[in-house]
């Protein structure tokens, strides 16, 4: 049976008719929605990185900031999204900016838990560039949260990795967090 065929079943199940004229496209168009929402699953974070590596004795922090991304939860396949900050020390390595949004958006668009986004972002820059640090700080409305179960609206979660030097030095993880609080620093 194909995809197609299940979202009829699904859409008969909750009492429609996916015969009807408003519906009779329903299931090709909740597939091709599907694809683009999971994308993430064909793309290999290691080969987006490496493919803009540059050699710089640059070591100060470098701080992309405000990312917007979207996600779907995997407990009720319902959206998350927010902003996403993410900084990193380079050591004798930085990556091309835009690489660093690629690799939220490789991991946005798979079925997910914030936390598990937030952690796969900072791991996959530490392991690729091995810088002295990275941070990652990302900052999420549920709709899961919103529209079943608590029903809480204006919620928002926080989470955040810190590896290296974010970790282990305060002052550099103070700084990361008054950078990202930062409205005039746009």
């Amino acid at each position: 049976m194909t995809v197609e065929n299940h979202v009829r079943e699904l859409l008969r199940a909750i009492g429609e008719d996916p015969d009807r004229e408003g519906l009779e496209r329903t299931p090709e168009r909740v597939v091709r929605a599907l694809s683009a929402l999971t994308k993430g699953y064909q793309e290999d974070p290691r080969e987006i990185l490496n493919s803009a590596l540059f050699t710089e004795e640059y070591s100060e922090m470098i701080l992309v900031k405000d990312i917007d991304f979207f996600s779907l939860c995997e407990h009720h396949m319902l959206p998350f999204f927010g902003k996403a900050h993410i900084a990193y020390i380079p050591s004798h390595k930085i990556l091309g900016l835009s690489k660093i949004v690629r690799l939220l958006e490789v991991f946005a668009r798979r079925l997910q838990v914030q936390e598990r986004l937030t952690t796969q972002v900072a791991s996959s820059l530490m392991e690729a560039i091995e810088p002295d640090g990275v941070g990652v700080v990302v900052e999420a409305e549920h709709l899961c949260m919103r529209m079943r179960g608590v029903e809480k609206q204006n919620s928002f979660v926080t989470t955040s990795a810190m590896l290296g030097t974010f970790r282990k030095n305060s002052e550099t993880r103070q700084e990361f967090m008054g950078l990202i609080r930062n409205q005039s620093g746009r």
